[in-house]
């Protein structure tokens, strides 16, 4: 098997109008289909990342459980972006209201990163990739 690249993640979220408020019009991701799933009282949202082909689903169910909030728990841990400027990018989302923990260097690699948090607590990290 030859993996090329990840072509997407899935987010269920607990206030779907919420949640895509803050991944379309907060984060700017593009949206690229939309449908509601009648028989499964279930909205699905096909965002992009960027100008890649990578691509962020977001679900709406009735009632989804909570998630794990500890970050060492088992399954997803985060999910990461990449962005060219670092500072620019926590300047943009501070001004949207949305809390940044402090940048750190990662001792390996020495790029800059941080995490933030969607909605329902979803750990979300950005990366500073200048090339």
């Amino acid at each position: 098997m030859n993996f090329q690249r990840i072509h997407h993640a899935a987010i269920i979220c607990s206030d779907y109008e919420r949640s895509k408020h803050f991944y379309v019009e907060l984060l700017g991701l593009t949206v690229i289909h939309e449908s509601y799933r009648a028989e499964r009282q279930s909205y699905k949202l096909d965002m992009r990342v960027g100008d890649t082909l990578q691509q962020i689903e977001l679900f709406s169910f009735p009632e989804p459980p909570e998630r794990v909030n500890r970050p060492e728990a088992r399954g997803l841990r985060h999910l990461a972006f990449t962005v060219v400027d670092m500072d620019a990018a926590v300047q943009e989302l501070t001004d949207k209201g949305i809390v940044v923990e402090p940048v750190r260097i990662d001792p390996i690699t020495g790029q800059k990163y941080t995490f933030f948090a969607d909605p329902d607590g979803l750990p979300l990290e950005l990366v500073e990739d200048g090339a």
